[in-house]
């Protein structure tokens, strides 16, 4: 990837919110900037957080317009992460630039590794 990188409007995040929860239908979905079925989702829950906490990171492959959440992590929610099994220095290398790790996430989703999987815990409250 060699264009430039660049934030969704609010706009366009607002009608990336009006759409089906990634939770529900974690593909590639329509991307509100370049009308591409382009969006990919990936979420985290940092380990280090002082209280659950989920990151998300939502980026368009085809038009390069990204954005970056943090939100409570909901009871019970379940998600696989590919990038688990990295260590603090690993993890910390690969997130140290925003494109290039986008481009790693873009990796995982075009080997088939990603979109993750979401279930609910039905023991929690």
């Amino acid at each position: 990837m060699t264009a430039e990188w660049g934030s969704f409007t609010g706009a366009q995040v607002e009608a990336l919110a009006q759409g089906e929860s990634f939770f529900l239908a974690p593909g590639e979905r329509e991307c509100p900037a370049c009308g591409k079925q382009a969006v990919r989702a990936y979420v985290t829950a940092p380990e280090n957080a002082k209280r659950p906490t989920l990151v998300s990171y939502v980026w368009c492959t085809a038009c390069h317009r990204f954005v970056g959440t943090r939100a409570k992590h909901p009871a019970g929610l379940i998600f696989s992460d590919p990038l688990a099994g990295l260590s603090v220095a690993e993890r910390r290398e690969l997130e140290g630039s925003l494109v290039g790790f986008l481009e790693h996430l873009d990796r995982l989703w075009d080997d088939g590794v990603l979109p993750q999987t979401f279930t609910a815990d039905q023991t929690q409250p």
